[in-house]
């Protein structure tokens, strides 16, 4: 064994950059490729965003410029404008900032002084310039050393601060920001500062009531029980109602920050609704009953706020002030007098409301038989050997003792048949990457209720598979990538699994937690290179790469790829495609429209969009191919029926 040295030569000090660089994960939470909401470069967004949010709280700046281009983001906020003498400080010093003085930063976002630091130190480019009083200053970085120190110069610009950054591709491989992920973001500012307007790349946004706004957008297509109830007091405001999804649905707020994971305040938000109800109906419901299809929003404002990460994603403060009342007590003083109130006001609403328990009550007890068995049958499936092939991180932990890190780098893809799973189980990382292998087509379970995923022996494996049977707060695993072979029954079967989540986990989707997985369709080498492409574009450049006539291999199964290749596809080259769940979307109307039964609208659209592959097809027998093609797709969409 070798022997190893430990003496001054191994001790080392890291300046801010290096240590940010070494250790993102500390600062930014995960990396990833923007393909989900929470990847890093969308926190470096927030990062400066949340500066210019501080200005407009302190009174300062009313419009917020955003813009996106090619990969680089621009923010100008007409706030104060950082101090000039300070600029070059403020964005490359740790614990340098103004949020420690707490009479001019009470109740911000940030306290640690990291934010800009880090986006400084993670970007290809970084640019900073603050506007004061007809004078302005400009420093410009690379990967978090000073290129540009420019003098004090006079300007006429109004006063100010514009950050430009273009995040590290050494660090965020392959990223692209994605508009829709970036909107969400901002609604979220204007939703809880309540006439400040942000412009993004042409399109204005801006929120005259909070979340009553909030919630009436998100809502916007769902089937409510009751109009939305919205109550506002000091330092906190909530919205709520009720819909017909399965599920309870939370939009959670802090200081402004989006707190995606909960925390402190959405735990004591839960049980005050609980009591506020039984008390005011007199009668002991159950806690499920009570919450079962909820749609809230609550936000917060507290004093020098702790979060259990920088990403600050989930709220750990126990007080709202340092020595305050409990969040517990504070949320609890606040529902159980506004909502009272409210529902004595307003009794058409309070009995819809207790409608909604009702029944809620009567479909838990419908199955609850059923329940118990399909947990019985689970059990003697033996789900851990037979159907899933678990990530070490489950193996050797329970979920409570997984690191944040650890959540949120696990990915579980879902497969069919044994060759498939095969590959991926052999080629993944096992510390990190889970299998589960589907038997056949699943069921289509559009318009069924939630008895089937009992009753379905492969519903029901999955859902324990992914623990989320009570809640998605148990989700074990961050990433669910649906892998599924690149041909007609592939896409049938991603469609049948799309329909069950949609149907009954759809706040799973909504949380940006489910993927589709991009496998290479063609291979195309010759005896010194190999290149892998996604498209029919891909394909015809590496051809014109590699001139000559090299072999093109096309994959149409899972199965057919290696595992020795399949190991770069699920890799640090891993191509995800989210599955995006847009505001305005009605779930109802979209599932009616592909899973439901035949409609001419859906017909009409398959012909509109049909692709045949030239290669496939003759000249002479082109037209009755095509008609044969629709008449073969048209079979395989028609699942329902």
């Amino acid at each position: 064994m070798a022997k190893v040295t430990y003496n001054e030569d191994n001790i080392r000090s890291l300046d801010w950059k290096e240590h940010i660089r070494m250790r993102p994960g500390m600062y930014i939470g995960k990396l990833g490729d923007g393909s989900s909401p929470d990847d890093g470069i969308y926190i470096l967004l927030k990062e400066v965003i949340d500066n210019s949010i501080d200005e407009y709280v302190m009174g300062f700046g009313k419009n917020i410029e955003v813009s996106l281009s090619e990969g680089s983001i621009t923010v100008r906020d007409f706030g104060r404008g950082i101090p000039l003498g300070k600029v070059v400080d403020c964005v490359s010093k740790i614990n340098t900032g103004g949020k420690y003085d707490s009479k001019a930063f009470k109740k911000s976002v940030g306290l640690n002084g990291v934010g800009t630091k880090a986006v400084n130190a993670l970007s290809d480019y970084f640019k900073v310039q603050a506007v004061r009083d007809g004078k302005t200053k400009i420093a410009e970085f690379e990967r978090g050393d000073i290129t540009k120190d420019a003098r004090i110069a006079k300007s006429t610009e109004e006063n100010g601060t514009i950050i430009v950054f273009k995040p590290d591709l050494s660090v965020f491989k392959n990223y692209r920001f994605r508009p829709e992920f970036m909107e969400t973001q901002l609604w979220n500012y204007v939703y809880l500062n309540s006439g400040l307007r942000i412009n993004f790349n042409g399109k204005s946004f801006y929120s005259r009531n909070g979340l009553l706004d909030l919630l009436t957008r998100k809502t916007s297509n769902e089937q409510l029980r009751y109009p939305i109830i919205h109550l506002k007091g000091e330092d906190i405001e909530v919205a709520l109602t009720h819909g017909q999804h399965y599920g309870e649905q939370y939009h959670t707020f802090v200081n402004g920050q989006n707190t995606t994971q909960g925390g402190t305040h959405l735990n004591a938000f839960r049980e005050s609704f609980v009591n506020t109800i039984r008390g005011f109906f007199n009668k002991n419901y159950d806690a499920k009953d009570i919450r079962a299809s909820i749609i809230a929003a609550i936000s917060v404002r507290v004093e020098e706020p702790v979060f259990e990460s920088q990403t600050k994603t989930k709220l750990g403060s126990l007080n709202v002030a340092p020595n305050g009342p409990t969040m517990r007590s504070f949320v609890n003083d606040f529902l159980s007098k506004a909502l009272d109130n409210f529902l004595h006001q307003n009794p058409e609403v309070a009995k819809d409301l207790q409608k909604r328990i009702m029944q809620s009550e009567r479909e838990r007890k419908e199955i609850a038989g059923i329940k118990k068995l399909a947990n019985q049958r689970a059990k003697k499936a033996n789900l851990h050997n037979k159907k899933l092939r678990d990530c070490r991180v489950h193996f050797n932990n329970t979920s409570r003792n997984i690191t944040e890190e650890e959540r949120n780098n696990s990915t579980i893809f879902i497969t069919e048949g044994d060759s498939a799973s095969g590959s991926i189980t052999k080629a993944r990382d096992v510390q990190s990457q889970a299998v589960f292998s589907l038997r056949g087509k699943p069921l289509n379970c559009y318009g069924l209720t939630k008895k089937v995923v009992y009753q379905n022996e492969e519903f029901n494996l999955l859902q324990h598979a992914l623990n989320i049977e009570d809640s998605l707060d148990d989700l074990r695993y961050n990433r669910v990538v649906i892998a599924t072979d690149a041909d007609v029954d592939g896409m049938h079967i991603r469609l049948l699994l799309l329909t069950f989540f949609l149907q009954f986990f759809p706040e799973l989707v909504r949380a940006g937690h489910l993927f589709i997985l991009e496998t290479p369709l063609f291979r195309v080498r010759d005896k010194k290179s190999t290149y892998y492409c996604y498209s029919e574009a891909e394909k015809q450049e590496a051809i014109e790469k590699l001139r000559g006539k090299p072999e093109i291999t096309r994959f149409k199964g899972l199965g057919e790829i290696s595992p020795d290749e399949f190991g770069d596809f699920i890799g640090e080259n891993i191509r995800l495609e989210p599955v995006i769940l847009q505001e305005e979307t009605n779930i109802d109307k979209v599932l009616e429209y592909y899973m439901g039964k035949n409609t001419p609208n859906r017909q009409e659209f398959i012909i509109d969009n049909l692709r045949v592959e030239k290669d496939e097809i003759d000249e002479d027998n082109a037209s009755q191919t095509i008609e044969d093609q629709i008449v073969k797709t048209e079979s395989e969409v028609e699942v329902a029926g």
